[in-house]
């Protein structure tokens, strides 16, 4: 039986609730804590794919993320004037397997895994975060923004790519955070109803700007996006959003297709969500008692299109590591040994990704619509989307049955 029982999650999103359920599986006493005052719902489509498809299925969610799937046809890529470069399936691009891995909105998959952890031992401390942490090697005390103090065994920051747990622990997160030259706004717009569109993507791209819009299933909701390159990060972690609806306008100022909607559109949504595109790279995932998991320690961007399947399958490693280890700095080494060669295959796509949706110069947006002609002409999916395939199924999950305590 593991002798540090009495577990700190901060981060109640994908990776966090995933952890508090086999913990608490494996008889650990588990409590997450959560800035925000509920878990968040809505939000823009992710991908559960690979290996951590066989994770939900072990959690009994499989059928429920299968109902729940997006389902998305087609991806058509367009010129200024709106005509079609390509039409592709998107398992052509991702390497996905059709029927079998799945899309869903964000808020699915974040409101299934809490009801799974919604048993009456998991406590959630919603509205809270961590102020400070002291590891003493014995345990590690922690004084919680609301003002109260309690004692954990172990603490898992799975708080994103801005962790407060990996800077409270590890330091300021420029020297983790690889910045992959691009910025994004994220944000939802009422579907017109002269527009008819179902279970698709379409794509437009300049050279060093890139938007879209999606049609989440028969949605009267589109999803939209709006990407454009930069050398340097034009503003730190939490940037003024204001600031942001400006930049965002000038840099599209003259773009084609309907990219001026969009812009529009963007100025008055109250769900903009936007960042830098940035990974997480650090030479250890773990210090003492505390241990990062998911975007807080090897966060792949969303140009890999794994950042969930990744935060699903490390949670669920890092569990069983620490079920099976009384030490432990044991078991956050057996976790690290485990998942990162699976990590940083996972986070080399997003360099083909990146050129993908977002080519940066004239001749690389060419070469972009030669490769997705080529490809809508193929009769299978090429040797792009089967190394994508193999990169995804490339960990075979630990069984930890053994361990099993509830």
């Amino acid at each position: 039986m593991p002798m540090n029982k009495k577990v700190l999650i901060s981060g109640a999103s994908i990776a966090g609730p995933t952890l508090a359920y086999w913990l608490y599986r494996y008889g650990f006493d588990v409590t997450v804590v959560e800035r925000a005052d509920a878990v968040r719902s809505g939000g823009y489509p992710i991908d559960v794919r690979g290996t951590a498809i066989d994770v939900v299925e072990r959690m009994g969610l499989l059928t429920q993320l299968q109902a729940a799937h997006i389902d998305t046809r087609k991806l058509t890529f367009v010129d200024a004037d709106g005509a079609p470069i390509a039409v592709l399936s998107p398992e052509a691009l991702s390497g996905g397997v059709s029927g079998r891995d799945i899309e869903l909105p964000r808020g699915a998959l974040t409101s299934l895994l809490y009801k799974q952890t919604q048993n009456g031992a998991i406590h959630y401390r919603f509205s809270d975060s961590i102020d400070a942490l002291e590891d003493d090697g014995a345990g590690v005390g922690v004084c919680f923004k609301s003002g109260e103090h309690a004692r954990f065994d172990i603490v898992v920051g799975a708080d994103g790519l801005h962790s407060n747990t990996r800077a409270l622990v590890f330091g300021p997160e420029e020297p983790f955070n690889r910045y992959l030259g691009r910025c994004f706004n994220l944000f939802s717009v009422s579907k017109p109803s002269s527009v008819s569109l179902s279970h698709e993507g379409i794509i437009y791209a300049e050279p060093g700007r890139a938007a879209g819009i999606y049609a989440v299933g028969d949605s009267d909701t589109l999803f939209a996006f709006l990407i454009f390159a930069a050398d340097e990060a034009p503003f730190l972690s939490h940037p003024d959003i204001e600031e942001q609806r400006l930049r965002t306008s000038e840099i599209f100022a003259g773009s084609g297709w309907k990219v001026p909607r969009l812009v529009e559109a963007m100025q008055k949504a109250d769900d903009l969500f936007f960042d830098t595109v940035s990974q997480i790279h650090m030479p250890r995932w773990s210090s003492g008692r505390v241990v990062l998991v998911g975007d807080a320690a090897y966060a792949p961007s969303f140009l890999s299109g794994q950042g969930t399947s990744l935060a699903l399958v490390g949670a669920y490693v890092l569990a069983g590591e620490l079920a099976t280890h009384s030490n432990p700095a044991e078991a956050f080494a057996a976790y690290e040994r485990i998942v990162r060669p699976f990590v940083e295959a996972n986070q080399a796509l997003a360099s083909s990704g990146g050129s993908m949706l977002l080519p940066r110069s004239q001749e690389e947006l060419d070469r972009r619509n030669q490769a997705l002609a080529a490809a809508a002409s193929s009769a299978d999916n090429g040797d792009h989307a089967a190394k994508n395939r193999h990169v995804h199924n490339s960990l075979k999950l630990p069984n930890y049955d053994h361990v099993f305590k509830r």
